[in-house]
């Protein structure tokens, strides 16, 4: 089964993304044969030329045969910040629906896409109205696929690392919320653990569940500040919400939408990996300083 395994050809969209990097070297270090697609080959530096395809996911015509030969699809493609004219629908939506029609073509066996914890629930928000679009496509799609839904990632928290540089973490509510955010490398495991996975929906986040005050803690812990946590009354986050919805663009108020709701709800999934925020936590501020 591994042999086989190996032989496999994997396309992988969004390697140029923070997980997406944690998912090439993955695949290199399972021995995989694979290939990449990326608008800036630069950036893949580290891969040969030949595993590098230059394209745009968003335009339909340069993904034309990019899939052929290739046994699976992993994409990771989706945006935070909408940028360059681009909306959560051109790329969190049609990017990938273009990708997922060149790989109905070429009858590849398995499309492997990363979404976001609760995204099925939160359709409500413009990010995830846009990602759960897509997922509705792929389960009609008629291919075998696999929708992963994890927490957020360790590089989300470093929004807690620079309140707490300053010396005080602000926190909605009571602080009490959990949360077990997941780092990049355990989560292409399970990416890559996919593969031969039967599992169509995988929910999964990292070893440690903690509530906001605790993250807050640890992160003015590593930057040897005292404990200092200000609980803002919950009704500024959602008076905040409603002023962006009616005096913002999706562009400015999508990420900030979508964190502030994220903010009021516990997000706990099932744990794995072995990467300990703690631990992210002390090699960023060390390097900072």
């Amino acid at each position: 089964m591994k042999a086989e395994l190996k032989s496999m050809h994997v396309l992988v969209a969004g390697a140029t993304g923070y997980l997406g990097g944690y998912i090439i070297k993955e695949l290199a270090e399972r021995n995989f044969f694979y290939k990449a697609i990326a608008r800036s080959p630069q950036k893949l530096k580290a891969l040969k030329a030949d595993q590098v395809i230059k394209a745009e996911v968003t335009q339909a015509e340069s993904l034309r045969g990019i899939c052929a030969g290739m046994d699976v699809v992993i994409s990771t493609v989706g945006i935070t910040r909408q940028k360059n004219g681009l909306t959560y629908m051109d790329v969190d939506y049609q990017a990938n629906l273009n990708l997922l029609r060149e790989a109905q073509k070429a009858g590849v066996k398995k499309f492997i896409y990363i979404s976001a914890i609760n995204g099925d629930k939160m359709r409500q928000l413009k990010i995830f109205a846009a990602k759960e679009a897509f997922v509705d496509e792929l389960k009609k799609s008629g291919l075998d696929y696999t929708v992963l839904r994890p927490n957020g990632f360790f590089s989300d928290m470093r929004d807690f690392l620079e309140m707490a540089k300053r010396g005080r973490v602000y926190l909605f509510g009571s602080g009490q919320y959990r949360l077990n955010p997941i780092h990049g490398a355990d989560l292409a495991e399970v990416v890559i653990d996919a593969i031969r996975s039967p599992e169509r929906e995988i929910s999964l986040g990292g070893p440690d569940i903690l509530t906001q005050n605790e993250i807050a803690a640890l992160a003015l812990d590593t930057w040897y500040r005292d404990v200092k946590i200000t609980h803002l009354p919950d009704w500024t986050r959602r008076l905040s919400i409603s002023l962006l919805r009616t005096f913002t663009s999706s562009k400015t108020y999508g990420p900030i939408e979508f964190f502030l709701t994220a903010m009021a709800m516990d997000n706990v999934a099932p744990r794995c990996g072995t990467h300990r925020l703690y631990e992210f936590f002390k090699s960023e501020t060390e390097q900072k300083r």
